[in-house]
């Protein structure tokens, strides 16, 4: 959430950063209904050093046996102007809290400016992206026949939009996570397995509600709603809502893996086939809280950190900056890692990098207290590292050969068996 001294001193830096992300959040009648309420509290203030004045001169009156019959009545009255002004307040506050709730994050200054994908900036490539002399086939074609994917029993079991992995597919996934994993606690992430249902309080803390409401799976209990996380980063980040933390304690580094579930998997008709657009993922996620300072040198850092992970693949990447009209409601700043995928012949993305700066701290309420004592809010990062929907797919299409069998990357054979190929 944006802070409001923010809206109120920078009102046309803060409507021109969210008309960059295509929002048509009303910033004036967030500013009118400021007003108010600050007018409100004055009012309430001013009325309640009355109602402490004639309290001491009805206490003066009683004490010299004057009558106070009208000193008390008056204060009666002020009292119900005070309660009046108070159920105001809070009408006001709730409209206001309404409106702040929808309005979101401003793209950082390095951001290209545009309205959607089409303006993302290739930052760097890596890796070569070689031609076969074989066809190659989409991971749906050679994951079935291989036996390892299964789309259809996922379909009769489910519906549309899940998969299936079995045997060396299921093994591969699973190793694919160790790798992730283990990677990230040596290089200073702490493993955490977290819960993969949460509260709304804790979806509304990362900026998942009430703007993507639509896109999550939740249960039916009215009086208590639960949420299936969409990602890690929610209760990863969430672990310190409604905290202090000690400045010595940044920077923090979380990593875990989780299954994540998104209602809505993608445009109708778009990447629909396989595992590409899915409701149901694996994924490992890594979350940074850090001190204001250095949150732009840990993003570069988180980066790197992700792309290890490919690099370690051996597989043809790029690297992209969002533009603004591209970011999501509670980034500042992303970059986006696309893989490329030989038997589609296109990159797809596989891990967004990114900044909230202290976007997610103030929904979540968490501050830290810094060296001179002062409680100010942190700022909150994540990264994919990475998921395993489009990473599957790309070992499958990357590592195919002619006699359609896929070479196992030689990171991974550690974790099955020694293992060489699938097929």
């Amino acid at each position: 959430m944006l802070d409001l001294k923010f809206i109120r001193e920078n009102p046309e830096a803060v409507k021109a950063g969210i008309a960059k992300k295509n929002d048509q959040s009303d910033i004036d009648k967030i500013l009118d209904l400021d007003i108010k309420r600050r007018e409100i509290i004055n009012k309430v203030e001013a009325l309640k050093a009355k109602r402490n004045q004639a309290s001491a001169e009805i206490a003066k009156k009683k004490k010299a046996k004057e009558p106070a019959e009208a000193a008390i009545a008056a204060m009666r009255q002020v009292g119900q102007e005070i309660a009046a002004l108070d159920d105001e307040l809070r009408e006001v506050e709730q409209e206001l809290n309404a409106a702040l709730v929808w309005v979101p994050n401003i793209p950082h200054v390095s951001v290209p400016v545009g309205t959607d994908e089409s303006a993302n900036e290739v930052v760097r490539e890596w890796g070569e992206i070689s031609k076969k002399d074989f066809k190659v086939l989409p991971h749906w074609e050679i994951g079935e026949k291989l036996g390892i994917l299964d789309l259809s029993a996922a379909a009769k079991i489910s519906g549309s939009g899940f998969y299936l992995l079995k045997g060396m597919g299921a093994r591969l996934q699973r190793a694919l996570i160790n790798y992730m994993l283990d990677m990230h606690v040596s290089d200073g992430f702490t493993e955490v397995a977290s819960p993969y249902i949460v509260n709304e309080d804790t979806m509304f803390g990362t900026g998942q509600l009430p703007k993507l409401e639509s896109e999550m799976y939740r249960t039916t209990d009215e009086d208590n709603y639960l949420y299936l996380i969409p990602t890690a980063e929610v209760p990863l980040t969430n672990i310190y809502k409604q905290e202090i933390i000690d400045y010595k304690q940044l920077p923090i580094y979380m990593v875990g893996y989780t299954p994540c579930f998104r209602r809505e998997a993608g445009a109708a008709g778009k990447d629909t086939r396989g595992m590409i657009r899915v409701h149901q993922f694996d994924k490992v996620e890594m979350v940074k809280i850090v001190s204001p300072e250095t949150s732009y040198d840990e993003l570069e850092s988180l980066l790197v950190q992700a792309e290890k992970v490919i690099q370690g693949l051996q597989i043809p990447y790029r690297v992209c900056n969002l533009a603004s009209g591209d970011l999501s409601f509670a980034a500042a700043k992303c970059f986006d890692i696309e893989i490329w995928a030989a038997g589609v012949e296109k990159y797809l993305e596989i891990s967004s990098v990114s900044n909230f700066e202290d976007f997610q701290a103030r929904r979540m309420k968490c501050r830290f207290r810094d060296a001179d004592k002062n409680i100010r809010h942190p700022h909150t990062l994540n990264g994919s590292g990475v998921a395993l929907a489009r990473l599957v797919p790309a070992i499958l299409e990357n590592y195919q050969n002619p006699d359609q069998t896929v070479t196992i990357p030689d990171v991974l054979r550690p974790y099955l068996g020694g293992a060489e190929k699938i097929g």
